[in-house]
């Protein structure tokens, strides 16, 4: 979930071979223009609602949220609908780096959306003025949620595929919108493959310190001395930093402007400790661009890179440049710039998307994460509810709901719930805030060895592990039979209600 951080252009790998082929005039949707005919999607805009749930505060008022289909591989008028719920960022770097979605339609003859999130990318309600207060305050789980069903209802009257099956897709927090859309909405989705989708860990559940000390272990596989190199490299830093040597700091780290504060430190600790959470999150067998331009297998390069040399400062600057400064093009680092520290420890990242964000993790979203160099190689920095509390007070005027999630979105108490797929890789450091075992026949964890964050819903790749091609294999079998089952009483639905 850490949307850093680096300067380069994120999210770009995995443009699929996939084009859009044309659609029914859609009364709610305006065809926008697609800058390269090379995109595997089309790029289409829905009339929203802005608010679902106040008659009164915004009227019937709308804004333009954006969306991309393709209908390359759809059985027009029985095929199913497989619907990305789109998370916190722009759409376009989640579908072009969602390639077995395109495969599985390409199975079983699908079509596929991607929707993009209320306050992300280009789905601003209020344009320029969206992160103002009160404006943000539509910003919520709950609203995206029930444009997520509108949309589907409304593009299935629309493209006549009111007897298709809708099965939706999303990684992380899109995948933990994928669950609550089958909670909250079983009548207009049949099933959900929520991919490494920490529904736990971010309801206030579990071990604080679970986060870091598995972002830890992803080192510590490489070897103990990996480990303790970075820890060693943290313990030089903060002698330095009591000592209030600062010169030697910037030039050991290549700064843009000498530290001269405990805060500027602080912060400093946080940019190196969320490129190590990067590395770990996006530990992929194979170069990827997504969230930041990473060489295959990053913990390992991270890892040789830490233990490449007696100096543990430079070694740990190095490490640090292989997420902020992969290309060698950064003459110096700018603390401030290349990383926000925020209401998420793991990262919110640049631009007006870390807004949106912050603010969500000042509200529902709880992620009060901490590292403690105990069970963790990293300084000591919590990050408490009072803490929380006071910086979003401060930050947007509101008091967070830490158990808001659990109550709203079921907790731990989904045994009743059906049809959801649980997939997490254990490489993942979000992996242990999510769902590990499978509760019922339907409601399935696939824990996949050697995978790091939602590896499953990337297109299939030949360096990918043998435990991931099983996983999507599973997946794929699974989404059929609701599919089928979900066909079957659609048909009875429709039978019933015509004969009435």
């Amino acid at each position: 979930m850490s949307r850093t951080a680096a300067v380069f252009a994120p999210f770009l790998l995995l443009c699929l071979a996939v084009h859009a082929l044309p659609f029914h005039s859609l009364n709610k949707s305006t065809l926008h223009h697609v800058p390269s005919k090379d995109l595997p999607f089309t790029e289409k805009y829905f009339t929203q609602i802005l608010d679902h749930f106040n008659f009164n505060s915004m009227g019937n008022g709308t804004f333009r949220q954006r969306y991309l289909i393709t209908d390359k591989y759809w059985k027009t008028g029985y095929g199913p609908i497989f619907f990305y719920t789109g998370n916190e960022g722009d759409i376009w770097d989640f579908a072009l780096n969602s390639g077995f979605i395109i495969e599985l339609a390409a199975q079983q003859g699908a079509l596929v959306i991607f929707a993009e999130h209320r306050y992300y990318g280009k789905s601003l309600p209020f344009g320029e003025d969206s992160f103002h207060i009160p404006e943000v305050g539509l910003l919520t789980v709950e609203q995206a949620l029930a444009d997520y069903a509108l949309m589907i209802q409304e593009l299935k009257q629309e493209l006549v595929a009111l007897l298709c099956p809708v099965i939706v897709f999303g990684g992380s927090y899109g995948g933990m919108l994928s669950v609550y859309m089958r909670l909250k909405y079983p009548n207009v989705v049949a099933g959900a493959l929520a991919a490494s989708a920490p529904i736990l860990s971010t309801a206030g559940l579990g071990d604080p310190r679970q986060f870091f000390r598995d972002v830890t272990a992803d080192f510590q596989g490489c070897s103990a001395e990996c480990r303790d190199s970075v820890r060693g490299a943290f313990a030089q830093l903060k002698e330095l930093a009591d000592n209030k040597d600062y010169s030697l700091v910037q030039q050991k780290f290549g700064l843009c402007a000498t530290p001269s504060t405990p805060q500027d430190m602080h912060q400093l600790n946080g940019l190196l400790r969320n490129a190590f959470t990067l590395m770990a999150m996006l530990d992929y067998p194979y170069k990827t661009q997504f969230m930041s331009q990473l060489p295959a297998n990053p913990v390992q390069v991270g890892c040789d890179t830490m233990m490449s040399g007696p100096d543990l400062l430079a070694n740990l600057r190095n490490t640090a440049g292989i997420v902020y400064n992969s290309t060698g093009e950064l003459a110096c680092l700018d603390l401030y710039k290349l990383f926000v520290e925020c209401a998420d420890p793991t990262g919110c990242g640049l631009g007006p998307n870390s807004l949106a964000w912050d603010y969500q993790a000042c509200t529902e979203i709880d992620l009060c994460f901490e590292s403690n160099n105990v069970t963790d190689m990293f300084p000591p920095m919590i990050f408490t509810e009072n803490q929380r509390q006071d910086y979003c007070s401060r930050r947007w005027g509101v008091i967070p709901r830490p158990g808001w999630l659990q109550l709203n979105f079921w907790g731990e108490a989904l045994s009743t719930a059906s049809n959801i797929i649980f997939s997490n890789g254990d490489l993942d450091p979000w992996a242990n805030g999510g769902v590990r075992k499978s509760l019922s026949p339907s409601l399935v964890a696939i824990n996949i060895a050697g995978g790091a964050h939602h590896l499953d819903l990337r297109g299939s790749n030949v360096a990918d592990p043998g435990s991931v091609t099983q996983a999507r294999k599973m997946e794929s079998q699974l989404i059929a039979e609701w599919v089928k089952t979900e066909r079957r009483r659609l048909k009875q639905g429709h039978t019933l209600y015509n004969k009435s």
